[in-house]
């Protein structure tokens, strides 16, 4: 006898074998034809899966409705991508197909090479197999089956993937549908016709499990919706994105480059992307500063023994540059981290309880080797620059100065008008292995992080077991931006594992003149500058606020017979600190004003014979276009209170839809 509890109390009770369609059917045949798949007891299943015989055990039946109804029918909508691309071409070896935030990819090794060209009769291909609503059906086969199996498709990958990836699995699960037999994980709507609307986006190469050793592979990326309603307003979504993506504006308006002589992933910062950073490096330190930081330098490279001690060094290993090895048989790495350097920093000299906090901070490079396919403009790179702090404190200062870091990055994020954001708080994974120090040191950490967050009133605040740093547990503030796509920003981690014994063994002389233990606070606002910078590139789509713009004004002469007058203005708005450049080109004022307004800039001052005569300036704004007449000095007053507040006037995005967020977690096989 097992005994089923439904989300509203009801409890069913059965004698015989019976699966979630089962118990919706019972309910009514409205729900039955409703529900794609279901959980147990926090497992999701596929609708036909048995329920267990005996016990109690909880059921939840997903229809469209529920989220996590959308990624499994993407998944779904993989294999009819993947099904409809092996109906059309030849030679068809099949990889990966997960589901992505926002949509699904196969991965294809395939002699044709496939462009966008190719998508209208793939889609063409997805619709036939959608309307014939075959059924999607789960088998369960032991090992050498599956591999059998495999061979038997001749899918070479798939029959590597059982023998490496799957090595230790004795039982494995392959779906069909009609002709298309593929090793899966799932799950899986009932049938194809459950799909609802589906847009190919992009093709791109990737390399077989991300090796670039391995052969590169056509990797197909896709969307579904349960509705075109949904589907069309992801398309305005994705087309606002495309519109605002750094890559492109980044060149436009000539604010970084990549090259590739000097490397992959690397940034090279233009001088007007230098503007950018550098401001946001003064308003930072202007902070750091208010709050008691002291500024430290450290170098770019450190002795391997220093990384494993601090633990970086076999926790990143998979994404660390090679150690360089010296003729005297040191080793030295690139570094992945600061927190090693500052904590020798720390160790430079005694420390008494007085002198805590100490606060440490640097805008410190760091370096990753990212697999080449992962690189992302500013986005996702291999060197970047942190806005890096930590935190030495007493245990009875932690309170007080992990909460004083979380107001520091809300400051961040409120002066650049990014204060659509939620907080979510990373903690261990008890039954994982991947994380260093006692477990009772970690419950002190996360008590502490959950009594300072409760008492912040912060916004969409959740926790996420399994997200913590390999030493501490964090608090990650994800941004939305003006066209609602999420980003992780700054983050704040508190670490009792670093300062312990097993590790650096951080001491300073109590009140009681005996030694003792501090605790380590991690913080960056920004968390990376070029992430950042990527970030508010596509979030202003290149249109900056005042204080951040590149050149913030720009002197426009109606003539050239007022070019004294106009460059006279330019010295004055040098002087008062503006950047400020002038126009004197033999062109008509409207084609100026036009140029001013593609690169974005702020303000316009535009001078003819009435201004040059009366020792005005005819104002144009970017936003709000002619305000008309000033006297030069009550012009550049209004610029520099501008500045000086750190307004945010931008020009509302395009109406797009709501963003559609969802989970869509990786489910590959």
């Amino acid at each position: 006898m097992v005994k089923i509890k439904l989300p509203d109390g009801s409890v069913r009770e059965y004698a015989r074998h019976v699966r979630p369609i089962d118990v919706a059917a019972e309910i009514g045949p409205g729900l039955a034809k409703a529900t794609l798949a279901a959980v147990v007891d926090d497992t999701t299943v596929d609708s036909v899966t048995p329920l267990p015989s005996d016990g109690e055990h909880t059921l939840r039946l997903l229809t469209k409705k529920d989220p996590e109804a959308l990624a499994i029918m993407r998944h779904s909508c993989a294999h009819v991508m993947a099904r409809a691309v092996m109906r059309l071409y030849d030679g068809v070896q099949l990889a990966f197909g997960p589901t992505i935030e926002n949509g699904f990819y196969y991965d294809f090794d395939l002699p044709h090479k496939l462009s966008e060209a190719d998508f209208p009769a793939i889609e063409a291909e997805m619709a036939k197999i959608v309307k014939e609503d075959e059924p999607f059906e789960r088998i369960d086969v032991p090992r050498g089956e599956a591999m059998a199996m495999c061979r038997e498709l001749k899918q070479t990958l798939k029959v590597e993937h059982i023998e490496t990836g799957l090595a230790e699995e004795q039982r494995l699960s392959f779906y069909r549908q009609g002709e298309f037999l593929d090793l899966c994980r799932g799950r899986h709507i009932p049938s194809a016709g459950a799909i609802g609307a589906f847009k190919l986006l992009s093709v791109a190469g990737a390399y077989w499990k991300g090796d670039s050793t391995r052969q590169q592979l056509q990797r197909l990326y896709a969307t579904a919706f349960f509705s075109k309603q949904e589907l069309e307003a992801r398309l305005v979504h994705l087309e606002e994105a495309k519109r605002r993506d750094h890559r492109v504006l980044g060149k436009q308006l000539e604010l970084f480059t990549i090259n590739p002589l000097v490397g992959s992933g690397l940034i090279l910062w233009l001088p007007k992307g230098a503007i950018i950073r550098g401001e946001l490096e003064k308003f930072v330190r202007e902070e750091l500063l208010k709050r008691g930081y002291e500024t430290v330098y450290t170098p770019n490279i450190g002795r391997v023994e220093l990384y494993q001690i601090s633990g970086h060094f076999p926790y990143y290993s998979d994404s660390q540059f090679k150690p360089i090895e010296m003729e005297e048989g040191e080793r030295y790495l690139l570094k992945p981290m600061n927190c090693p350097h500052h904590i020798m920093i720390y160790k430079a000299k005694p420390r008494s309880y007085r002198d805590l906090p100490v606060r440490l901070a640097e805008f410190g490079t760091v370096y990753r080797y990212e697999q080449s396919g992962e690189l992302n403009g500013m986005t996702r790179v291999r060197g970047f620059t942190q806005d890096d702090a930590h935190i030495f404190c007493t245990e009875e200062q932690v309170a007080g100065e992990f909460r004083s870091c979380i107001e520091m990055t809300r400051t961040v994020l409120q002066a650049l008008g990014m204060n659509q954001y939620r907080v979510r708080l990373g903690f261990r994974d008890p039954n994982s292995d991947k994380y260093v120090g006692s477990a009772e040191a970690w419950d002190r950490a996360e008590n502490a992080i959950v009594k300072v967050c409760e008492g912040l009133d912060l916004p969409g605040m959740s926790i996420e077991r399994g997200d913590a740093a390999f030493y501490g547990p964090k608090v990650d503030f994800v941004v939305a931006d003006c066209i609602g796509r999420e980003w992780q920003l700054g983050t704040v981690q508190l670490d009792y594992n670093l300062p312990s014994a097993e590790r650096f063994a951080l001491e300073y002389i109590g009140s009681d003149n005996t030694p003792h233990r501090p605790v380590m606070i991690h913080r960056a606002p920004f968390g990376s500058m070029e992430r950042f910078v990527g970030v508010l590139i596509e979030h202003f789509a290149g249109v900056f606020p005042l204080w951040l713009a590149p050149e913030q004004v720009r002197v426009l002469v109606v003539s050239q017979k007022f070019e004294d007058y106009a460059r006279d203005l330019e010295r004055k708005l040098l002087a008062a600190g503006l950047r400020a450049t002038g126009d004197y080109r033999p062109e008509k004022i409207g084609a100026k004003i036009r140029d001013a307004q593609l690169q974005h800039i702020p303000y316009m001052l535009v001078v003819g014979g009435r201004e040059a005569e009366n020792g005005e300036v005819a104002v144009r704004d970017r936003i709000d276009g002619d305000l008309g007449a000033m006297k030069i000095d009550a012009a550049i007053e209004r610029l520099l209170t501008e500045v000086r507040e750190k307004k945010i006037r931008q020009v509302a995005a395009p109406t797009v839809a709501a963003a559609i967020t969802d989970d869509g977690k990786a489910n590959e096989y």
